[in-house]
Formats: structure tokens, sequence, C-alpha cells
């Protein structure tokens, strides 16, 4: 980020008392400026504005002495801390410090040149993220989020990571209860926003799929008069309500009248083949679900005035997000390493890819399923729907972890109608601790399920064991 003034944040995020400049004089060398900031002490640089967040894990406060030993300037904090220890040091009282790291970000984006595209979505916003990304560096200064930074805390970050001399930035807002993407929105006052897609997650914190919809199109009430909505053309009831809430609105997808569309799709499990305005895309991406994100990329990349020619030419070169549809191969296993996260429709598309992988049907198919997390009271229904759906596909193993993945597991012993093979059990370790009895030489697995069940602990043993 660029310098910014300790007494200008002062005021930005209402800092106490209201006389920021008494706070500066006080301290040991009067440092006036700040160069960076961070929310965790170690990796705290000098310059550093230290922002102190309590989190459920971790609480900021206890760690803002070692952030000033890193060479921190100032921090801002959410509650009084020990006066003597901290006697010569800047420190920036605030009722809540994730609302005052919000706040700062906001000004911060208003007061520099870069414009700023957001991406929403059930599923899909790291890989689009991505391979915007990718493609729009080829002609600008481009910055991304550092991984998938996108909620009260990450997406401020990201912006604040943004040098004076970016021209975009791409950032990702997620969202697990309504009124989140709303909030997030007007800090990031995006110029273009998307919405990639809307499928049952975070069923927990929103009920139904209609108040998924209105959540993530909330992202456009940070939109400037001329900013831009860019939705997914495949979702009759998201198009549906984007013509209620809003007059205009640009579509991809494979539908046809979308504005962004792709036509003469083929794949071989692992790559696709499609075009683009008569232009060939090759995309080294398994899944028709990186079709729909090469898509919304090339509508953001298209509205900032790239050339088809120049993103097809970006796209061939992509790599898989870590843990996102990643296909290894681990001695003669074939392993989709699909391990990030998980909710119905990902968990679907997965299983497409999976099977396109065994396009001659020489090789066993395996699925090692954890639990898909925060589904509230339709969690039973919608693990039992997945089961359905993994017979259909002729898994002919299924390995499962967890509470709900059981339920999985009856489902897809119901509906088989031919000899499928199951093991569940109760948490990662146990799974990983037995792998050796199940998993055979050339299988062709995949991996899946929430981040709760941290299923790369069984990529890590299929490692060891068959590397």
């Amino acid at each position: 980020m660029k310098k910014f003034s300790i007494a200008d944040l002062a005021g930005i995020i209402k800092a106490h008392p209201a006389a920021p400049e008494l706070a500066i004089r006080n301290t040991q060398y009067a440092i006036r400026d700040f160069t960076g900031v961070s929310t965790d002490s170690r990796t705290t640089k000098a310059g550093d504005c230290f922002f102190a967040i309590p989190g459920e894990n971790f609480d900021g406060h206890d760690y803002v002495a070692d952030a000033f030993a890193k060479g921190a300037v100032c921090a801002v904090v959410g509650r009084d801390l020990d006066d003597e220890e901290f006697t010569g040091k800047c420190l920036l009282k605030v009722d809540d410090a994730i609302k005052a790291l919000g706040d700062f970000a906001g000004e911060y984006r208003r007061q520099a040149g870069f414009k700023v595209v957001a991406i929403t979505g059930s599923v899909g916003k790291t890989t689009t993220r991505q391979i915007a990304y990718q493609a729009l560096s080829r002609r600008f200064r481009v910055f991304q989020a550092p991984k998938n930074f996108n909620n009260s805390i990450g997406l401020p970050l990201t912006l604040l990571g943004a040098d004076a001399e970016d021209q975009i930035v791409i950032a990702e807002l997620g969202s697990n209860h309504p009124g989140e993407l709303s909030y997030l929105t007007r800090i990031a006052l995006p110029d273009i926003a998307v919405v990639t897609n809307v499928h049952p997650a975070h069923l927990e914190g929103f009920g139904d799929l209609q108040t998924i919809i209105q959540e993530k199109l909330s992202i456009s009430e940070g939109l400037p008069p001329d900013g831009i909505l860019i939705v997914n053309a495949d979702f009759d009831q998201l198009v549906e309500v984007c013509r209620v809430k809003r007059a205009e609105f640009i579509t991809f997808g494979k539908s046809d009248g979308s504005d962004y569309q792709a036509q003469n799709i083929t794949s071989d499990g692992s790559t696709s083949r499609f075009t683009i305005d008569g232009t060939e895309v090759y995309l080294p991406l398994a899944g028709p679900g990186n079709v729909e994100n090469v898509l919304a990329a090339w509508a953001v990349c298209s509205q900032l005035g790239l050339a088809i020619d120049d993103f097809a030419q970006a796209v061939k070169t992509l790599s898989p997000a870590s843990m996102r549809a990643e296909l290894l191969k681990i001695g003669t296993l074939m392993v989709l390493n699909d391990c990030y996260n998980a909710n119905p429709a990902s968990m679907k598309n997965a299983l497409h890819i999976l099977c396109d992988l065994n396009s001659d049907g020489k090789r066993r198919l395996l699925f090692i399923c954890g639990d898909m997390a925060e589904l509230g009271v339709q969690a039973e229904r919608l693990h039992a729907g997945l089961g359905t759906s993994i017979a259909q596909a002729k898994v002919q193993l299924l390995l499962t972890i967890g509470k709900f993945a059981k339920i999985t597991a009856e489902a897809a012993k119901t509906s088989a109608e031919y000899d499928l093979q199951i093991k569940c059990f109760e948490d990662t370790l146990s799974a990983c601790n037995n792998l050796h009895e199940f998993i055979k030489d050339y299988d062709i697995i995949l991996v899946k399920g929430s981040r709760t069940a941290r299923l790369e602990m069984v990529i890590e043993k299929l490692i060891s064991l068959f590397s």
C-alpha cells in the first residue's frame, strides 16, 4: 500500500481520543506515517500499522507487543492495554477493530486510482478471480486477493495490499449470512461486480435458495451509477430477480441469448475446448464448472478492453487452484484433489469430472467423501441426494468420513443397481490409517468434502503410500 498518515487514519476510524496528534507526539520517535497493514504479528513488517483483531482462536490484543517488536509503528486496538508496557507506543483505540479495518480500507479504496472487480457466487469465485488476473495482467498492472480473502477481514486486506501503481484490483466477496455482502460491497465499491452462480450453500445461515440469490445480488449495492453487474444466465431464478432489482446487467453462460456465450464445447475429462465469438479457447482445467468460470472471467476482461485472442492465449496456460479440481498423478493413481470445500453443486461437478477421467471405463472409480458443512435443516436431505448422484456416476468404492457422509453412503447403497463397495469412517485420521486396505494401483480417486473434514490429510497419506 501507499504511505498513509497515522493522524488521517485516526480520523477515519474515529480513534479515541479524538486528538491523534497527541498520541503521535507521545510515541518514542514521533513517527507520523505507516506503510503497510498487518493483522498477524508473525508477518508484521517494519513500518506497519497493526490491527488487533479478536477471533475465535486468537485475540490480536495478545500480540500487540510482538507486532511492535517486529517494527510496527502504531496499533489499532479495541480495548485498553497495559499503559506501562506500551509507554512510547502509538495506540489508537476504537470501538471495534474489525469495523475500523473496513472503514480504513473503504477510504483507501476511495482515494486510490485503481478499478475494482468484485466476484461473488456459491462456487467458482477463486478460479474466476485467478483466470481474470492472469488474462488482465497481460495488459494492466493488476493486484488480486491473496488466497480466498473474501470476508470482513480478508477483503480490507486485499484492498490495502494494492499499491498506488496498480490499475485493477480483483477481489472475492463471500457470505454465509444475509447482509454480509451488502457490508462488503460498500467497502469495495466495485466498478464491476460478478455473480458466478447460485447454489444451495451455507443454508444454515440463509435457509433457502431465494435468500441466497438476494444476498448474492446485493453485491450490486456498491456499484456506482455507471457500474457493471455480470451474472450467470444459466440460472433462471437469478436472472429473473436481476430483472426486478436492476434495469441493466450483462450475462454469461451456455444459454442462448447470453451476452458472453460458450459454444461447441467438448471435453476429454481433464481439459475442454470451446469457442467464444468464433475464437477457439483451450482450457487446461477439468470440469464443466470451469467453462462457466472462464466465461465469467471473459465477461470481466472484455468490459475492461481485452481482446478475445489475448484472453484465449492467457487461458491456455492456466493451472488449477490448489485443492480445487486439481488433478494429481500419485504413482499409478489419478487423484482429483477437490478438498478445499464442498456443497451439493460442487460435489456433482466433481463427480462429473471423475466420470470423464475414466472415458475408456477400464479403471476403478473411488470417491473419498467428507461431510458438506453449513447446510442447516436440509443437511440430511442434501447428503442423501448426493448418494443418489454417486450411484448414477457408477462409483465402485465409496469411503465416507463423518456423520452426514454416512447418510450419503446409505442413500448410495440403496440407489446403486450394481455392487457398490462402501466403508464409513468417523473421522479423517481413521480413514487415513486404513487407506492401504482399499486403494489399488491405477485407481481414479475423487477426494472432496468441506474444510471441516480436513481431507488434505488424505492426499498426504496417498502420497506417502504410492509415491
